[in-house]
């Protein structure tokens, strides 16, 4: 039976994988806390001994949008380089190399019917692949060659119950998959406004000041406190207000990843690498959730058995 051993929701911005120089320039000399975050969480989690081992990270990748199905990505190999049509000025010819996951893709499009989706595994070696998949996998996953990384996209004409629905597949195909220990990523930003083009690069700094509002930075900045609570029933229930502050993907990657780990009744607590920053007006931040030792969703207040006379 396969288990689900950690999950993070974590910024996967183009500045990066800028050039040191390039990166240092846009923040006023200082480089920023999504790279050394990235670092350190690699040494902490991708990196980690034996004991503890994954075979498989799933990226749940805000910027790769469907129409009609959900798309899990069932290549025995993804290779090649990456040029991106978004700014392919900083994000040019990135090589990379990684091996798939065919059967646990295989496993999680099984659960589709079982919980009123859609879901397609494709293993077409021309299928696009993005950079909120890329940027990531070029400080967790490169020079580890024989972890598996599979993609799933969100689906543009879904809601919030349809992202839900595929994460309960996600982990139903997981736990079908004998042995498999996996690493779950939300790929994608909290509140995502851009600065308009004629005013955005006296926005580039990574202060959270140049957030594009200071309510959109104080949604984003109560959501990171809730999730270092454990409370992810309070970020699920209150949704209809964070749309409001334009989510990237409407959150859809954190909403993959929450059906997956219980939603409500999910307690895993944040563990925070890096600061809260701001990227041209969206707001980004690396939060890591680790197993809780009773589950994923073991109770907030457990009831104390009385104690015997």
């Amino acid at each position: 039976m396969g288990e689900i051993v950690g999950a993070g929701l974590l910024a996967h911005v183009p500045t990066i994988v800028l050039p040191d120089a390039d990166r240092l320039d846009l923040n006023e000399g200082k480089e920023i806390t999504l790279v050394t975050g990235l670092q350190q969480l690699r040494k902490d989690v991708f990196e980690r001994d034996a004991a503890n081992e994954y075979d498989t990270v799933v990226v749940l990748d805000s910027h790769w949008a469907t129409t009609v199905e959900f798309v899990v990505a069932a290549q025995q190999r993804r290779a090649g380089l990456f040029t991106s049509e978004e700014l392919p000025r900083g994000m040019c010819r990135m090589p990379y190399d990684f091996p798939g996951d065919p059967e646990l893709a295989r496993n999680v499009e099984k659960f589709a019917d079982k919980h009123g989706t859609w879901i397609t595994a494709i293993d077409d070696d021309y299928l696009p692949i993005y950079y909120a998949t890329i940027n990531l996998w070029k400080f967790l996953g490169e020079g580890l060659p024989d972890k598996r990384w599979v993609t799933i996209g969100v689906c543009q004409t879904g809601d919030m119950e349809d992202h839900l629905r595929l994460g309960r597949a996600l982990a139903d195909g997981i736990a079908a998959t004998p042995g498999r220990r996996v690493l779950l990523i939300a790929s994608g930003a909290l509140s995502h406004t851009f600065w308009p083009l004629r005013e955005l690069r006296d926005h580039e700094a990574s202060d959270p000041a140049h957030i594009f509002t200071p309510e959109a930075r104080e949604a984003d900045q109560e959501r990171i406190a809730w999730f270092k609570e454990g409370r992810h029933d309070k970020v699920l229930d209150t949704m209809d207000e964070f749309w409001t502050y334009k989510p990237e993907a409407k959150f859809f990657h954190y909403l993959m990843m929450a059906g997956a780990l219980g939603e409500q009744a999910c307690v895993a607590k944040a563990r925070q690498y890096g600061e809260y920053e701001n990227s041209i007006g969206t707001g980004q931040v690396h939060l890591w959730f680790d197993r809780p030792a009773d589950g994923w969703t073991a109770p907030l207040n457990p009831v104390q058995e009385p104690a015997h006379a």
